[in-house]
C-alpha cells in the first residue's frame, strides 16, 4: 500500500518500549466517578464517559498575527517545520475566514474537532483511530497502515501523514514514517491533571481565546459560559457534534 513502511512498527514498539509511555492510554471505556475538575489519572484508572473533554474559542479574542497556539503545540509534541511545506505536520493551524457581504474577518485556530459522531473512526479499516469514553479521539499508531482513509473522511482537514523518517521525538507523542496522527488535545497533560499546550499559550501570551474544560460537568467554566453565550460548532449540519466550539463567528 502506497506509503506504507512496515518497518515503523518496530522503530515504534523501540521507542515505545524507550520511553515507558502508551500509544492509546485510556482505551478502558467503561465508567467511573466524575471528578469536579481536570484530575490527574493513575494509569490503571478507566476513563469516565461521565467526562467530555472541549474547548471553546472566542474569535473576538484571536488575532490574525497571533500564533502562539501552533507554536506550542509544534513545541509541546515534536512537530518540526510548523506548516511551512505541504509535509509538514501541523496539529492545529489559523483559518482566516471573511465574509464578502459585511467586509467582516476573523481567525480562529482549527484543529480535531474531536467529535462526538467522528467519521474518521467509522471509516478506520483496522481500528486505529478511535474515541476515547472522555471524547478524545486519537490513533493507535501501532494498528495504523496508512491507507488515509481517515485523511479523506475528516470534513475539518485535521490529519497529517507522516512522509518521513524522524528524528528527536517527544516520549509523550511518539510518532513513526507511514501513520496518520492528528491533535490528541494533549492527553499525557490532560490525564496528568493538566490543559493543552495550546490552551495555555493562548492564555499567558496569546489573546485568552481558548477556554479548555469538562463539557459534562454543568459546573465547568466552559459548560456555563456555553449555556450563557451563544457559540457555534463548526459544520454542525453534518451532525458530528464537535468538542470544539466556538464564539462570536
Amino acid at each position: 500500500m502506497d506509503g506504507f513502511d512496515p518497518g515503523r512498527r518496530s522503530f515504534l514498539n523501540a521507542a515505545v518500549a524507550a520511553a515507558g509511555v502508551t500509544l492509546a492510554p485510556g482505551v478502558v471505556l467503561y465508567g467511573i466517578t466524575r471528578p469536579s475538575a481536570a484530575m490527574a489519572r493513575t494509569p490503571d484508572d478507566a476513563v469516565s464517559s461521565d467526562v467530555r473533554w472541549g474547548m471553546l474559542i472566542d474569535s473576538n479574542r484571536c488575532a490574525s498575527d497571533c500564533n502562539e497556539c501552533v507554536t506550542a503545540c509544534s513545541t509541546e509534541n515534536g512537530l518540526q517545520g510548523h506548516g511551512r511545506t505541504a509535509t509538514d505536520a501541523q496539529w492545529i493551524r489559523k483559518v482566516d475566514i471573511h465574509d464578502p457581504g459585511t467586509g467582516l474577518g476573523k481567525s480562529l485556530p482549527v484543529m480535531c474537532q474531536h467529535c462526538a459522531e467522528p467519521p474518521c473512526v467509522d471509516v478506520c479499516p483496522t481500528g486505529a483511530s478511535f474515541k476515547r469514553a472522555d471524547g478524545i479521539v486519537l490513533v493507535d499508531k501501532h494498528t495504523c497502515i496508512g491507507c488515509r482513509y481517515c485523511m479523506m473522511a475528516c470534513p475539518y482537514k485535521a490529519r497529517s501523514f507522516v512522509h518521513e523518517a524522524l528524528e528527536d521525538q517527544k516520549p509523550h507523542a511518539p510518532r513513526g514514517k507511514g501513520t496518520v496522527e492528528s491533535c490528541t488535545m494533549c492527553v499525557h497533560r490532560i490525564d496528568d491533571g493538566g490543559q493543552p499546550a495550546c490552551v495555555e499559550a493562548c492564555n499567558d501570551t496569546g489573546g485568552g481565546a481558548m477556554l479548555f474544560g469538562d463539557l459534562n460537568d454543568p459546573d465547568s467554566e466552559i459548560s456555563q459560559r456555553v449555556a450563557k453565550y451563544a457559540s457555534q460548532q463548526i459544520r454542525a449540519d453534518l451532525g458530528l457534534d464537535p468538542g470544539i466550539r466556538y464564539q462570536n463567528l
